[in-house]
């Protein structure tokens, strides 16, 4: 069968911009390595044009195993977006920085072409390398400050809990295989369904996959990388971490359990709610304790992946279902691109004044509404919509996910609901507690003024009127997401 070249055209690209970038830096001397950025971010943008050109064209290559469709493509858009971002935050970070540039950059555009085959695998081999060459690199990008031995620890706990869920997922991977005599993600539905779908062993298999995904997700009790590593990598490396990696590891479990796990939903559906319940819980009541702002923004983002899996205990299995299945997808993708928005911007101001000052403390940002008035306010619109508040896209975030639940009410929908409500009343006071800092504690003496660069305010700047205007007009996210139908294999 012969390879469809345009449905992997946006890999391509990001492939040989990688390459471009790698030799560009060897070519390059002294403050020229910086030019490696604006190449990185021009493949991108090049990249980009050719994800939009595949937008409403189904195709697919490989005998099947990659799927360009909306659900994808969205995905894709996602991902190549929050690059543009990460790259933006990145350049006077790691040029101004003792920092291997070009070996960073390279790195960062391979773990995004993992992330580009991710939506796309409909096939548990590629889900595997996809995930994988998301992975491996992001255990090197979070050890980059060689010479920080927090750094080394961190990167160290995230290699060795990463390849433990990769070995349990890997497990899982072969006994599905061996139960079902496939690796496409539709013939393992086909296979699983009647009888099979009883079998223990079977059943045990489907969960260990979903381990996998669960460390990539910081699922809790799969998080305990998340904090340390944020905390050790490079500020740029743990928003990728945070937002785009957390993205690629939902949809890859999006796949597995809507397309190849559904006809035994009602085994791995509870499950994954009451994951969903201690996730969020637990992320919050730790995240109140933190007064390192990027460890804050860590257990955030591990409440945040909570709120995100409960559209997963409401899966079923079967042809009715369709409609439940269908509204939990829609809503996991636009949580997932309200996420990417409001948490980029999150690390895009901490990046800024750790880049000024080096200060990283909740404490050290008291009077930074004198200091930087765009920084505080941006700061501000950002925790506000992680916290849900209107007008910010937040907001509809928690909508879509109390949305979903309403499709079909079941009592364990309604307790989902009900945790997601009050876990968002506790998330609003660690994050109250930032925004007070900024705007009414008294700066101590002696801070340097903050001008964070025209880069990273135009970062900055982009993002926050993303989230006030998405917050507004919340339709411009849902009209996309509403077109997607994985539930039901398209």
């Amino acid at each position: 069968m012969p390879i469809d070249f345009i449905a992997i055209m946006p890999e391509i690209v990001l492939t040989v911009t990688a390459l471009i970038v790698l030799a560009a830096d060897l070519a390059l001397r002294g403050d020229a390595k910086q030019l490696v950025n604006p190449l990185a971010a021009l493949g991108t943008v090049v990249a980009i044009g050719f994800t939009l050109y595949l937008w409403g064209d189904e195709r697919s290559t490989f005998n099947d195993m990659f799927v360009v469709d909306d659900y994808a493509v969205i995905f894709k858009l996602l991902f190549l977006g929050a690059l543009l971002a990460i790259l933006g935050i990145s350049w006077r970070f790691f040029a101004e920085g003792r920092y291997f540039q070009g070996e960073y950059y390279f790195l960062l555009l391979t773990s995004f072409i993992g992330m580009l085959l991710m939506p796309s695998s409909r096939d548990l081999l590629l889900l595997f390398v996809a995930l994988e060459t998301v992975s491996v690199p992001a255990f090197v990008m979070a050890g980059l400050r060689k010479r920080d031995l927090y750094s080394s620890e961190a990167a160290l706990k995230f290699f060795i809990i990463g390849v433990l869920s990769v070995a349990l997922m890997l497990f899982g991977m072969s006994m599905i295989y061996g139960f079902t005599g496939t690796t496409r993600l539709e013939l393992i539905a086909e296979a699983i369904q009647g009888d099979a779908s009883t079998v223990p062993l079977l059943l045990g298999s489907v969960m260990l996959v979903i381990v996998g995904f669960g460390f990539k997700i910081s699922v809790v009790p799969f998080h305990f990388w998340a904090p340390d590593t944020y905390a050790g990598a490079p500020m740029p490396v743990a928003a990728m971490l945070a937002v785009a990696s957390k993205a690629a590891g939902f949809a890859g479990l999006m796949a597995v359990a809507f397309i190849a796990f559904e006809p035994v939903a009602e085994v791995w559906a509870p499950v994954l709610g009451i994951l969903a319940i201690i996730t969020m819980t637990l992320g919050n009541l730790i995240a109140l304790q933190q007064r390192d702002l990027i460890r804050l923004l860590a257990y955030s983002s591990v409440a945040q992946a909570g709120y995100m899996l409960v559209p997963f205990g409401l899966a079923r299995s079967g042809s009715d279902a369709v409609a439940v299945n269908d509204a939990a997808v829609q809503a996991v993708l636009f949580y997932l691109i309200a996420y990417a928005v409001m948490n980029l911007g999150a690390f895009g101001v901490a990046v800024a004044v750790n880049r000024r000052t080096g200060l990283r403390s909740i404490a050290d940002y008291a009077g930074l509404s004198a200091r930087s008035p765009l920084l505080a306010l941006a700061m501000t619109v950002f925790l506000l919509s992680l916290g849900g508040a209107p007008p910010t896209v937040g907001l509809w975030a928690k909508f879509a996910i109390l949305e979903a639940i309403a499709v079909d009410v079941t009592v364990f929908g309604v307790v989902l609901g009900s945790f997601v409500v009050v876990n968002s009343v506790i998330a609003f006071f660690y994050y109250l507690r930032v925004i007070k800092t900024m705007w009414m504690d008294e700066a101590r003496a002696g801070l340097p003024a903050l001008q964070p660069g025209f880069n990273l305010s135009a970062v900055v700047l982009v993002l926050m009127a993303g989230t006030v205007v998405l917050g507004v007009l919340p339709g411009l996210i849902s009209g996309f997401s509403s077109l997607t139908s994985l539930a039901t294999g398209g």
